[in-house]
């Protein structure tokens, strides 16, 4: 499920044990990294490639095999995975928090309080998500990607956790047995009922083999549920009808003792309850001494010693080691239960930092199963090795892994220093390695940036190379009709507006307009300049504005002057509010200015209102926005105007502004400036030169003649 260092193509590029012939006939194996997630290409190379194409043969075709480092979150898992993310940005805030207080804060009472809630929150997470996958309902999308056993396993685990390294506050040096105890009983121990109801069916329960085995096992569950079952009750009570009256003397002892076990829950003071199992053990070594005066030969029945079975029960209650450790071994128990015993009987007083020490002379003679990383997991955190804690927690879950260590660092339990090679510390290691995984779909950025950011300089680095690839699925925005209206008055939405907004609460002002200078490139390319202009405006990235500005100037020269006033005008709610913005260098207001009044000049001719077309005409050369590249283009467009019929357009002193900026041209291409003048009409004459750009000006020159002509003709004049 979590990343490997090895993966397994099927069918295989190489067969086994012929890699070395692949290298032979100069190849070998590589592999290209997706941009959006941890996804690979894997095919076969030259080592030295060809430097033509010319020769290659078909048959040189190679397969391309797509594969992951790690098996995409389906959608039940990625439910968990969002899930658990709010208590971990919780636990962020906390440590925000802690950094402006006064130093040692984050040790204090108020904190671990905060630390040790969030923990638990964690747990019951967990438990309900082993209950929902623990339930036979119907499952639309298939089998579930882990099964109920696996969030079992976290449950266990985080929980043992909570118990030994977030005790509530003020009980760190309590005894611990209570909380084992209650640990154990949760998660463990299940008391069984049928063997017990096959028994009590026996008027003579004791002769069957069974009985003393299993009423071994109900004294020591009782001891450690402290709660002393009816089956119990039962078959604790059958021994007082035993032949033997010495065994009825002794279990009517017994049953008492078992019931009356103290529990600090129940004192006010733990002296009060060290006091109460001093008391508790007299009673019990007065019933051992009870059992050694009766007589060898009294020991036995019909059928088994009594006595012996009898005295692995008061030797547990007594908190004989060996007979703790041979009597759980025997029931099938393992090395956890025999902690838990431990810490009842043997030193009912025995705290979290005595733990280590006992645990370490079990393991010893009862260590944990090495393919069972739960268990495994138990050990270290009993053992006080949270550090190895970590390793097979990672082997288990990544994602237990990195949230043990984020609460683990807090707690100043393991090393925050970071690593001389990798740079990164140990909690950053792990939480990089599960925000690997979170990679593993694209469509999870957002979590894997919020696991990034919390890792320093080199977290916050590869978290804004995700955030530069995330898909911003532009083209489906576009279509979409609601949407489109609200980007073009300057809002951002969609997954734009998602990445903007991470951006923002993580400070990272350099990526956002990338992000929005990519998504304007993406639109330039599908000619969609107003949307384009929109996000180059966002990101305040002026050069890019320019050159958009520069590419709907250039449709008018390779589409025409009607594709030409369509970009344009799409653009044209912006020019208002780029004329606000004092940071924005003039020349690119100016050439957009002039694009979007060159535009709506050319809608004025095709909707045949010649008057304003002539108005605006004139303005662009009095307002001075046409490029002096422009103006022979917008010399030319005016014909049509001067040679207009039924009236006279112009001004005689708009004619002349006409007149004069014609002049110029030709003034200043006689002295050699003619790119400066020319450059744009040339292209749109379909790249003749200047001499063919001058013809066509001459008509400009001709018409204004006319203009004159007819302006003095009529009598017209004008200021």
């Amino acid at each position: 499920m979590f990343g490997t260092e090895n993966l397994n193509l099927a069918p295989p590029l190489v067969e086994v044990g012929k890699f070395d012939e692949l290298v032979k006939a100069g190849q070998t194996i590589s592999f290209a990294l997706s941009p959006s997630d941890n996804s690979l290409a894997v095919y076969i190379k030259n080592v030295n490639p060809p430097t033509t194409d010319k020769n290659r043969a078909v048959d040189d075709e190679q397969p391309v095999y797509f594969a992951s480092l790690n098996a995409v979150p389906s959608s039940e898992r990625r439910l968990f995975l969002t899930d658990t993310l709010v208590i971990f940005t919780a636990f962020q805030k906390l440590l925000q928090n802690a950094a402006s207080q006064e130093p040692g804060w984050i040790q204090s009472e108020q904190c671990l309080t905060m630390i040790r809630k969030l923990a638990i929150d964690y747990v019951n997470f967990i438990k309900e998500c082993w209950v929902h996958a623990s339930q036979p309902i119907p499952r639309p999308d298939g089998p579930l990607q882990f099964s109920s056993d696996h969030y079992r396993s976290l449950y266990t685990c985080f929980s043992l956790f909570v118990v030994l390294y977030l005790p509530e506050p003020g009980y760190e040096q309590a005894p611990v047995a209570d909380e084992l105890m209650e640990w154990l009983n949760t998660h463990f121990i299940e008391p069984s009922t049928e063997e017990g109801d096959q028994l009590s069916a026996l008027d003579r329960p004791w002769e069957d083999e069974t009985f003393w085995p299993y009423l071994t096992r109900q004294v020591f569950q009782i001891a450690i549920l402290r709660g002393l079952s009816k089956a119990s009750l039962f078959f604790l009570g059958v021994l007082q009808q035993h032949p033997s009256d010495k065994l009825q003397r002794l279990t009517s002892t017994l049953i008492p003792l078992v019931e009356s076990q103290p529990r600090l829950m129940n004192f006010t003071a733990e002296k009060e309850f060290a006091y109460a199992i001093r008391r508790w053990g007299d009673k019990v070594k007065a019933l051992r001494i009870e059992m050694d005066r009766v007589p060898e030969n009294a020991r036995f029945d019909d059928f088994d010693n009594w006595w012996d079975k009898l005295s692995d029960i008061v030797g547990i209650l007594e908190g004989r080691q060996e007979v703790i450790q041979r009597v759980c071994e025997d029931l099938g128990a393992d090395w956890k239960e025999v902690c838990v015993a431990w810490s009842i009987f043997v030193d009912p007083r025995m705290r979290r930092q005595d733990i280590p020490e006992v645990v370490s002379q079990i393991l010893s003679d009862m260590p944990p199963d090495p393919t069972d990383a739960e268990d495994v997991i138990h050990a270290a955190l009993f053992s006080g090795q949270p550090a190895e804690a970590l390793q097979h927690a990672h082997q288990l879950d990544c994602w237990l892994s990195a949230h043990f260590a984020d609460i683990l660092e807090s707690l100043q339990l393991i090393e925050s220093d970071v690593d001389d090679d990798s740079g990164l510390s140990l909690r950053d290691q792990y939480i990089l390695s599960y925000a690997d995984y979170l990679h593993s779909d694209s469509a999870l950025w957002r979590i894997t940036v919020d696991y990034m950011y919390s890792c320093g300089d080199i977290g916050q680095k590869r978290a804004d190379e995700v955030l530069l690839r995330v898909p911003l699925r532009l083209h489906e925005q576009n279509s979409d009709l609601k949407v489109d209206p609200r980007i073009r008055a300057g809002d951002i939405v969609g997954v734009l507006k998602d990445v903007n907004k991470t951006c923002f609460e993580y400070k990272r002002e350099s990526v956002r307009r990338t992000v929005c200078r990519i998504a304007a490139q993406t639109l330039v390319s599908d000619k969609d300049y107003g949307l384009a202009v929109s996000y180059c405006t966002s990101a305040e990235d002026w050069r890019g504005l320019a050159r958009i500005v520069d590419r709907v100037l250039d449709e008018y020269i390779t589409s025409g002057s009607q594709k030409f006033t369509q970009y344009a005008l799409a653009i044209a709610p912006s020019v208002q509010e780029l004329r606000t913005q004092s940071t924005i260098q003039g020349v690119f207001v100016h050439r957009l200015i002039f694009a979007v009044r060159y535009a709506r000049f050319h809608e004025l001719i095709q909707k045949q209102e010649y008057q304003d077309a002539a108005s605006d005409l004139i303005a662009i050369f009095v307002e001075d926005v046409a490029p002096t590249s422009w103006w022979a283009v917008v010399l030319c467009d005016c014909v049509q105007l001067l040679q207009y019929a039924p009236a006279l357009l112009f001004s005689s002193s708009g004619a002349s502004l006409l007149l004069q900026k014609l002049e110029e041209i030709f003034v200043r291409t006689s002295q050699g400036a003619g790119d400066d003048y020319l450059s744009v009409l040339t292209r749109v004459i379909r790249g003749q030169g200047e001499k063919e750009a001058l013809e066509r000006l001459k008509t400009v020159r001709l018409a204004l003649a006319r203009y004159f002509a007819r302006s003095l003709a009529l009598g017209v004049g004008g200021g």
